[in-house]
């Protein structure tokens, strides 16, 4: 490297850090202008806050992004409604983006990594749960957890729930925004079909409900990606009943050749089973030994065990369901159960805000409408084995009142038609690009593999599996036709709807990220 170059690169630098200054004294200063409390303990500078790292770390669930460099300028821990109005009119005025975060699982990162300087809004102080029982419904804050939502419901009813995801430590706020698929799904649909109001900021500002947002925002979103309107400060939800007994079993096959005959049996009769009846199935490699290849089907009846064994022997007897192999407890208990925990843990841990073991992941996602031939599965087998760190497949069966809901009744439309989702995961412990790249290479792979048996025209995804290699918004003015890329994979037909609203409610664009949705312009 010759002087010149050196000169320029230290030059580039040291203007980029003095421009970060100045951007980061300007929020400062107007942070304190327009909010009279003190913020010391609210805005956290990456230039000299001692606890920035630490905060940070805090927040990611997902390793493979602590190595970024896009990090936020400043991280703003809100305690109260007019923190966020104000951190949302600064960053407008100074011009930084905003990022906002409610439970750390975006799968991509979006939600606490930008390629140009932004505030990061951690809602993690914005989570209260008031539950009204005698009207069966509650208002949650964005930044509370399904853990916590689970646990405050318990707290109150042992007949009452609510249909959301399985894993604890998830953020309601952006959970709910892009549908919330879990084991009472076939039973009573979405979490975000259960949304009756909602509270939301919008780039001036002012807080709607759902009357002042209006009908059309209010459609746009539950399950149309809530953080490209504005920012969630509350959902309010509508619980459903749920039994005080209810059934869980979990069923490993060790065996390639059985494992193959009975999930191909399970994709014939999963969406047609009794609505009460989940049954998911879990297709892994083994961890330390690759090379074996295990399937584990999970499953949820809401009922008793009797009953449970009587729908098994009539609908699914090749799997050969046992009464001892069935477990009776209370729902709040099979929320633990499903997460993975042993039965006898308290509930308690249901208010833990991190995963239980944090490694680098990249996921996938894919939607099956005709069922997958036994050398589809041999093919899966394969490619598990040469993947040689933790690697799985989750398929979560669809049907029962899925199929009662019209695609266009909110933007997430996989409906009727899907048989079952499939989430592909890879995880690994070795952070470093050479090691990601190599991990990632493989879940293109089996990505591309597994065209041939998943939906086409479009090969749909979940958006709440975000994934960027679908496409990416690569700057606020990405056109409409540029997005669709992606928008209409995870949306359909919904895509243009939402992108007409967004155009409408938020004409700016203030409120984006890589997989926002566009302007119409």
């Amino acid at each position: 490297m010759n002087n010149l170059s050196l000169f320029l690169i230290l030059s580039l630098s040291i203007s980029f850090a003095a421009s970060s200054t100045l951007l980061d004294k300007s929020f400062m200063h107007c942070m304190l202008t327009k909010v009279h409390n003190s913020i010391e303990k609210t805005v956290f500078i990456n230039s000299s806050s001692l606890l920035y790292p630490k905060v940070l770390e805090s927040l990611e669930q997902n390793p493979r992004w602590l190595s970024s460099s896009n990090k936020p300028l400043l991280i703003v821990t809100p305690s109260h409604e007019s923190e966020i109005q104000q951190a949302i009119l600064c960053s407008k005025e100074i011009g930084l983006q905003v990022r906002v975060i409610s439970g750390g699982h975006d799968y991509e990162g979006l939600s606490y990594i930008c390629k140009t300087p932004f505030v990061l809004i951690d809602l993690v102080n914005i989570r209260s749960i008031d539950i009204d029982i005698a009207d069966e419904s509650a208002w949650i804050q964005a930044g509370a957890t399904l853990g916590e939502l689970y646990y405050k419901i318990s707290k109150t009813s042992r007949v009452h729930g609510f249909p959301a995801g399985t894993c604890p430590s998830v953020g309601i706020g952006g959970h709910i925004s892009g549908g919330g698929f879990g084991t009472l799904s076939r039973k009573h649909g979405l979490a975000a079909d259960h949304v009756i109001d909602a509270n939301l900021i919008d780039v001036n500002g002012k807080t709607h409900d759902r009357k002042s947002m209006g009908e059309e925002v209010f459609w746009a979103i539950r399950g149309g990606s809530a953080t490209s309107f504005g920012i969630i400060l509350a959902w309010k939800i509508k619980l459903v009943k749920v039994p005080s007994i209810v059934t869980a079993f979990t069923i490993e096959i060790t065996s390639e050749q059985e494992a193959t005959k009975l999930i191909h049996r399970w994709q014939y009769i999963e969406h047609k089973l009794h609505q009460d009846l989940f049954i998911r199935v879990l297709a892994q490699n083994n961890g330390p030994n690759p090379k074996r290849i295990k399937a584990i089907f999970n499953s949820l009846f809401l009922g008793g065990k009797e009953k449970l064994i009587t729908i098994m022997n009539s609908s699914f007897p090749e799997l050969g369901l046992r009464l001892k192999d069935c477990i009776e407890m209370s729902w709040i208990q099979s929320t633990l159960y499903i997460a993975g925990y042993k039965n006898s843990d308290p509930l308690e841990f249901l208010l833990n805000r991190t995963t239980n073991y944090k490694s680098s992941f990249k996921a996938k996602s894919d939607y099956v409408k005709k069922p997958i031939p036994e050398t589809g599965f041999a093919g899966i087998w394969r490619m598990l084995r040469k993947e040689d760190s933790f690697a799985l497949l989750i398929m979560e069966p669809y049907g029962g009142k899925m199929n009662e809901i019209s695609e266009s009744e909110i933007p997430f439309p996989h409906r009727k038609g899907n048989l079952y989702n499939i989430q592909y995961m890879v995880k690994w412990d070795k952070n470093g690009i050479e090691e990601s790249k190599r991990h990632i290479k493989w879940m293109r792979k089996l990505y591309r593999y597994m065209s041939p048996y998943v939906s086409k025209s479009p090969r749909t995804a979940y958006f709440n599996y975000k994934d960027l290699d679908l496409g990416s918004n690569k700057n606020r003015n990405t056109s409409y036709s540029e997005a669709s890329v992606w928008g209409i994979k995870y949306f359909k037909g919904n895509f243009r709807r939402l992108a007409e609203i967004k155009t409408k409610f938020d004409p700016q664009n203030f409120f984006r990220n890589e997989q926002s949705i566009p302007l119409i312009k």
